[in-house]
């Protein structure tokens, strides 16, 4: 609302503007009015308040019920009658909220909105309350608790805002835009430019958003695009108020005149439909503001500031009979609402009064409103009884009265023993599937009770108790608002919300932005991701993985080379570790070290992940370590200069990460023992020191490597245990820096946290000090300040914050097998020059390259977050530029973060777990050339694993040297897939299903089929899949798998591993082969050759390899069309009567790729083609999509086939 123009006197509110009077009440006034209100001597005449003790109203005329005070003496900015309960609330230009219950006007609530600024709008919701401020949106419950407070941009003056839906909140001012807030995450989603600044009123219809302006114009906008459709120019001077109701929009405000603005007697009311003005409406007072209230007509209630108030019909005259007075307590009349049931009409005025007006004489609000909740009342003395036949009865809650004597309970020693509780037996089912290698036993995790944990019963009978987890039940109420967790968005645990499609619809481009590719967090043991990408951003490691291919059924070496694969190809979409994550399961020694955790244990978060995560950093590398030393080096890891890049009995990841150390056991007798050994990480220790004396990072890690500690220790001077003093010193330094923090307590947390404040305050008095002497400087100095290339970097306040990790480290080795550690900032590089760090011997410059943190959220149980610093070959690759960035990998999350957050770490959320430190120059001193190891030899015949195959059932012929495929050359291609975990889902309280973790599914049968040559339609391919984990659902009548197919002891199939299958699909999608199939994208998927993009698919194979007939014979934005009935309807087939065959499955895919060429003539008349889809699909509508039933069969068999291939 604009006020220019009016007398200024009419804004004072100072008390000097009423006499002096004693605070006597008078007779007529209700006694409830100032309820707990002190009134002040010199304030508010309260003789203006002639409210009568009865009031009687008279039905169907409004007619003063009730008058309160809010806020005495305060103006009374905004009111507004709550649309779901019966409530009235009231905003002053305190910045003071107050809320009153019912028509007697009780008050409910009262609190601060805001500190200086005044309420302008407020806006009810289901769970709270929207008040608008100058520059700040707050949402409150309405008992006055913040659930989120939202500030806008301190240049701008809002007044005005508009809830198009549940969820969606429009904000305008006096700025040149409207603000679109998101109201679920409380965000700012889109600016809409306004033509005509200064929007101060809005209004919605079903057809138009209308816009109110200081100038006087009021704008129809669209609903979709907010584009202006047409705009009235209502008033030359301002606009003081507008409604709309059907086809009406009705208008008051300001003319211009030569003395200035005056307020227009004549309402300018428009006609929607023609969008035209009709004869405007004269009125009797000075309108400030009108409502349509449409009860038996749409009449218009206009209101003037002095408290006159006129009903007229917008398209009749106006009546001065119509006209009742409101009597405020101070001058002016400052705010006027009316109710949604149009039974109660709110008035606040200058002096904090509000006053109820009805038509009723008890009136509602809401046309149905729902209760009000209410504090409870104390209950005193009020102690439930308690029943002593329940066990689980805690006598904590017996009240017992304080006493000296002696407790029953208190037994002497002489009559009590302690009784430790017995072991419980090792579980039948453990023993029974236990393997055991050398003295430790190994067995499957049955799931029939937690980890590490014993119920304790009382009696036998009792059933153990659910464990729920922190997760909560409904995927709606896991998002809880940014605002009441101290961890930061981006860092928070990423979930993947499935729908009907799966992950279809699922927008991953939403949280990463870049062309690198995430992991997915929905398959078991995935709290690994983040450490697979650091050391899939390690170049040297990158290479040699994806160059090591060995014959191990599990080597995880090779899962995370095909791994690593399709990360590079990828071009920011999701990729997922299901086949290296199943080879981590089946490693014994992942079991022993507790590295496998159950489903419930990683869903709740009851596992310690800065722990796991670092013993399998430890585990990974030594692994890794293993599998290399098994295999010779390949050629492409030689030395630039033709030396072997590692010695015998070495291998290429110990070169990189292993440090050889010097032992040294000096016993008291004075025998010393000196034995070599190496390790591939070190492991903080840090010092037992209290007293916030400064440690740099650089002696803590000195520390740690050079560990010097007394202990007892066999002495073969002694022979026996002997108190001995052992160190260890550095022969040799590795090529990259793996450090485990250990930061496991609350000790280390606290020396951490210690640290960084102390480094803190040296920082800011370094650089404090640091400008004080430069303020000579001249302006063109002071400008390079910031800049690389200039005198000084000054970084900010909250760069230094929560940081003691240094981004560099040197090392140099001494002549005496010493070791000598220091940080190594910017300032040390630009006195010393960036190659004086190298000049000496045995000195080595360290890069921090990645940090692995622990993220503490006591909502999700915690997750693992990696920074990582990507180097130039990889924006090379993905993105066609050199330079290096700082990246935050919160699995499928991947974001660009500045440098300084990678080593700032809050220790109440935010905990390091593992560093990554590079020597410079690293990747320019081998050869990283990849080269694919996948040799056609994987085509050959191989051996199947089953013991009781025999070559009568042999259901394929491999290829022949002469039939290696070729590009472009056609193979029918189809899989068969068994269950592993079912899907985990609930209901809603709408009755809808949510699906909280899909069903795992696992390939068990995979079958390619020749598509040219003499031998066409005959597998070349028909491995059955061999699994060590248990099945839940064999899906027989689907997949054709039986129980026992896949047990190599009793099979009678070509039984085979994964690996093996996955190295010739990889290979025919390397040599250019096209696959047919129908439904590939799923296959490809459980296969593990597939990642997500956006909301359709990308292959690792390539998009012109994919030949789908569910594609091929499709329309768009129809359903897609089953494999047998497109079999029935085009080849005359029935197929898959009792179950599914792949071989069957394949070879009529490969018919219906022949069938979809003639039809289109190789895809040259696509308008014959269509009318032969129209016809199929008029036919799938007439019969239901179902095939009639076979009255003989015509679907090839596999004997028919296979009596000309045994002939061969």
């Amino acid at each position: 609302m604009n006020f220019e123009g009016l007398d200024p006197g009419l804004a004072e509110y100072a008390p000097a503007m009423h006499s002096a009077l004693d605070p006597v009440l008078d007779a007529h006034l209700n006694p409830s009015l100032l309820q707990n209100v002190e009134l002040d001597p010199e304030g508010v005449a309260l003789e203006a308040l002639p409210v009568q003790e009865s009031v009687h109203i008279m039905e169907g005329v409004y007619s003063e019920l009730h008058s309160v005070v809010a806020e005495v003496g305060v103006p009374v900015s905004v009111s507004h009658f709550d649309l779901h309960e019966e409530m009235l609330w009231v905003g002053s230009h305190g910045g003071h909220a107050t809320s009153f219950f019912g028509p007697a006007l009780e008050r409910y609530s009262s609190f601060q909105v805001n500190g200086s600024d005044d309420i302008r709008q407020i806006q009810s919701l289901e769970n709270g309350i929207l008040f608008l401020t100058k520059n700040n949106l707050k949402y409150m419950a309405r008992g006055g608790l913040i659930i989120f407070d939202y500030l806008l941009d301190e240049n701008e003056d809002m007044h005005s805002l508009l809830l198009t839906d549940s969820s969606t909140l429009l904000v305008g001012g006096l700025q040149n835009h409207i603000v679109e807030i998101d109201l679920n995450t409380v965000q700012e989603t889109q600016k809409y430019a306004v033509e005509t600044p200064g929007v101060t009123i809005m209004r919605q219809t079903n057809r138009f958003f209308f816009c109110g302006h200081t100038s006087g114009k009021v704008s129809l906008r669209d609903l979709r695009t907010f584009k202006v459709e047409h705009e009235f120019d209502a008033f030359s001077g301002s606009l003081s108020d507008f409604d709309v109701h059907g086809n009406l929009l009705a208008a008051c405000g300001f003319s211009s005149r030569l003395t200035g603005l005056a307020c227009d007697r004549f309402l300018k009311v428009y006609d929607l439909r023609m969008m035209r003005a009709i004869t405007p409406l004269q009125v009797h007072v000075d309108p400030a503001f009108l409502r349509f209230i449409p009860t038996y007509t749409s009449r218009l209630a206009i209101i003037s500031q002095s408290g006159q108030c006129q009903f007229c019909e917008p398209t009749g005259l106006a009546n001065p009979a119509d006209i009742f007075h409101v009597n405020p307590v101070g001058p002016l009349l400052m705010t006027f609402d009316v109710s949604a049931s149009k039974q109660a009409l709110a008035f606040g005025d200058s002096e904090g009064c509000v006053h109820l007006w009805t038509d009723s004489p008890e009136p509602s609000f809401n046309p149905y409103s729902r209760e009000t909740e209410f504090a409870l009342p104390c209950l005193v003395d009020s102690l439930p009884p308690l029943d002593w036949s329940q066990d689980l009865l805690p006598l904590s809650l017996i009240p017992v009265p304080l006493t000296t004597d002696t407790l029953l309970s208190d037994w002497p020693a002489a009559n009590s023993a302690p009784a430790p509780r017995r072991a419980p037996p090792v579980d039948a089912e453990i023993l029974r599937t236990m393997k055991k290698v050398g003295f430790i036993g190994y067995a499957p995790n049955p799931r029939t009770r937690l980890r590490n944990q014993i119920p304790y019963r009382l009696k036998e009978s009792d059933s153990e108790f659910d464990s729920f987890s922190q997760v909560t039940e409904s995927p709606v109420g896991r998002e809880e608002e940014p605002h009441l967790h101290m961890v930061s968005k981006k860092y928070r645990k990423v979930t993947i919300k499935y729908s009907k499609l799966g992950l279809e619809d699922f927008d991953f481009k939403h949280y990463n932005k870049t062309l690198f590719a995430g992991l997915e967090p929905h398959i078991p043991n995935a709290y690994c991701n983040c450490m697979i990408q650091v050391l899939y951003f390690l170049e040297p490691v990158r290479c040699l993985i994806q160059n090591h291919l060995c014959q191990k059924e599990f080597c995880l070496a090779c899962e995370l080379g095909f791994l690593f694969h399709m990360l590079d190809l990828s071009r920011g979409d999701p990729c997922q570790g299901n086949n290296f994550l199943r080879a981590f399961r089946t490693i014994p020694e992942a079991s022993a070290l507790g590295l496998i955790l159950a489903d419930s244990d990683e869903a709740s978060g009851k596992g310690n992940l800065a722990r796991l995560i670092q013993r399998w950093n430890r585990f990974i590398l030594t692994q890794l370590h293993q599998d290399m030393q098994e295999l010779e080096v390949p050629q492409a890891y030689r030395g630039a200069g033709g030396s072997s890049f590692c010695s015998s009995g070495d291998s290429v990841i110990g070169q990189l990460f292993s440090c050889e150390m010097e032992n040294c056991s000096l016993c008291r007798c004075g025998s010393e023992t000196v034995r070599a050994s190496s390790t591939l990480l070190f492991t903080l220790s840090y010092p037992d020191d209290k007293t916030g004396k400064n440690y740099d990072f650089a002696q803590v890690l000195k520390r740690s490597i050079c560990l010097d500690q007394n202990t007892q220790a066999w002495c073969d001077t002694c022979e026996k245990y002997q108190p001995t003093i052992q160190t260890r010193n550095i022969r040799h330094l590795p090529d990259i820096l793996v450090i485990n923090c250990e930061v496991n307590s609350s000790k280390e947390a606290d020396f951490w946290r210690m640290q960084a404040e102390v480094a803190f305050k040296m920082a800011v008095k370094k650089h404090s000090g640091e400008v004080s002497k430069n303020k000579e400087f001249a302006l063109a100095d002071w400008k390079e300040l910031g800049s690389p290339e200039g005198v000084l970097v000054c970084p900010s306040i909250e760069e230094l914050k929560n940081v003691w990790l240094p981004f560099s480290i040197r090392m140099k080795m001494t002549k005496n097998k010493g070791l000598d550690v220091c940080n190594w900032t910017d300032g040390d590089e630009m006195q010393w020059g960036p190659a004086r760090a190298e000049e000496e011997h045995g000195v080595c410059v360290y890069d921090l390259m990645a940090t692995v943190v622990h993220i503490l959220d006591s909502r999700t149980g915690g997750s693992l977050v990696a920074h990582i610093k990507v180097g130039e070959t990889y924006h090379q690759r993905k993105e066609g530029v050199t330079h290096q960035q700082w990246y935050l990998f919160n699995d499928f999350l991947i974001e660009p973060i500045d440098k300084h957050e990678a080593v700032q770490f809050d220790m109440n959320w935010k905990v390091p777990a593992i560093l990554y430190y590079v020597k410079r120059n690293l990747n320019s001193r081998y050869n990283l050339n990849i080269k694919n190891p996948i040799e056609a030899s994987v085509l050959l015949a191989e051996a199947s694993l089953a013991r009781k195959q025999r070559k009568t059932h042999t259901t394929f012929i491999p290829l022949m040297l002469n039939e290696m495929p070729q590009i472009g050359d056609l193979v029918g291609l189809d899989a068969e897939f068994v269950t592993l975990n079912e899907e985990e889902a609930e209901l809603r309280s709408d009755g809808t299903k949510s699906t909280i973790k899909p069903s795992q599914m696992s390939v068990a049968r995979i079958t390619c089929v020749r598509g040219q040559g003499p031998n066409e339609g005959i597998p070349f391919i028909d491995d059955y899949i061999s699994t060590q984990e248990q099945v839940v659902d064999y899906l027989t009548q689907y997949s054709g798998i039986k129980p026992g197919d896949l047990d190599a002891k009793i099979s009678s199939k070509h039984l085979t591993t994964l690996k093996s299958t996955y190295l010739k699909l990889r290979f025919l999608i390397d040599i250019g082969v096209k696959f047919v199939g129908h439904g590939l994208q799923k296959d490809f998927r459980v296969i593990n050759l597939m990642v997500w993009q956006g909301s359709f698919k990308s292959l690792l194979v390539p998009k012109d390899q994919v030949l789908d007939t569910v594609y091929l014979f499709h329309m768009p934005r129809k359903r897609m069309i089953s494999l047998r009935f497109l079999a029935w309807y085009f080849l005359d087939l029935k197929i898959q009567g009792e179950t599914h065959d792949s071989i069957e499955d394949a070879r009529t895919a490969l018919q219906l790729y022949r069938k979809y060429l003639e039809l289109s003539k190789n895809g040259t008349e696509p308008e014959s083609f269509h009318k032969v889809l129209k016809g199929l699909y008029e036919k799938g509508r007439k019969m239901d999509w179902k095939v009639p039933e076979p009255e003989g069969q015509t679907s090839p068999k596999n004997a028919a086939v296979f009596s000309s291939v045994l002939a061969l």
